[in-house]
């Protein structure tokens, strides 16, 4: 199977900050993470490969730093990788980095599965791995819980969809794209082998020219959504803290719900 695996690096959400001059996300000196919910994807395209063989390749859009995050999975097994670099592709929004993650795609060729994680922790929109699905015209599957059946040669995937009450069997041809959730496995740890492989790998950058993607539809001048403004929702009413045993604390709470304050409840 040849199976490509989308990966993002984000800010590390615990120490994002909000600048209060203009609404947005401060990334100064904020460090670059491999996005948590990727490596399940990449765990995913790993196991494939050692059930049924062919190559795992990485692909993400990025700056050029993002260049490490691909490094970092080489260092779990990927055996290729592709970055997708340009000024141009800058402030794009979901449907933009779908169209430009589709044209990447095409560029690397043949592939018999997409794999991606659910979604990313610093947009949170879930969109970018059913938007690639469409730009590509495959079939998809999200939320994926637990392959149930792979059938290359019968060119069909069987997977478990997890729904807000419970599950879903669905059967899809090859190829096809699939977003992962965290109860998919357990990611393996880098092996040193991987690690040294990591450091010679050799990462083709691909711009807009390499990728002869339409320049209205990639980056900013193609992103039919853009964010106006992003600021930190304010404290609402007046919050009491419940300190003591626990018998003291529910003594309190009547109290307090009584007379309809907003609490905080710790703990000795």
């Amino acid at each position: 199977m040849r199976i490509i695996v989308c990966i993002k690096q984000v800010p590390d959400t615990k120490n994002v900050r909000l600048d209060p001059a203009t609404n947005t996300l401060k990334r100064e000196g904020v460090e670059s993470i491999l996005n948590p919910f990727d490596l399940y994807a990449v765990e995913t395209a790993l196991r494939l490969k050692d059930s049924f063989g062919g190559t795992v390749t990485a692909l993400t859009m990025g700056p050029p730093q993002a260049e490490s995050a691909l490094r970092e999975v080489v260092e779990y097994g990927v055996d290729e990788a592709a970055l997708l670099s340009d000024r141009a592709f800058a402030g794009a929004d979901t449907w933009a980095t779908s169209y430009t993650l589709a044209q990447g795609v095409k560029k690397l060729g043949g592939f018999d599965l997409i794999v991606c994680g659910k979604q990313a922790v610093d947009g949170d929109t879930a969109q970018v791995g059913p938007g690639l699905a469409e730009q590509l015209g495959l079939p998809y599957v999200c939320f994926v819980r637990r392959l149930v059946e792979v059938d290359p040669q019968a060119r069909r995937l069987v997977v478990e969809r997890l729904m807000d009450d419970g599950w879903d069997v669905v059967e899809t041809p090859l190829p096809a794209l699939i977003t992962v959730v965290k109860e998919i496995n357990e990611p393996r740890v880098p092996s040193l082998r991987g690690k040294m492989k990591a450091k010679k790998i050799a990462v083709p950058v691909y711009g807009l020219k390499d990728l002869e993607a339409d320049p209205n539809c990639v980056g900013l001048a193609g992103s039919p959504t853009q964010v106006v403004q992003v600021f930190a929702p304010q404290p609402r009413g007046t919050r009491v803290r419940l300190d003591g045993r626990p018998e003291e604390q529910a003594e309190r709470l009547i109290e307090a719900l009584k007379q309809d304050k907003v609490l905080t409840i710790g703990a000795e």
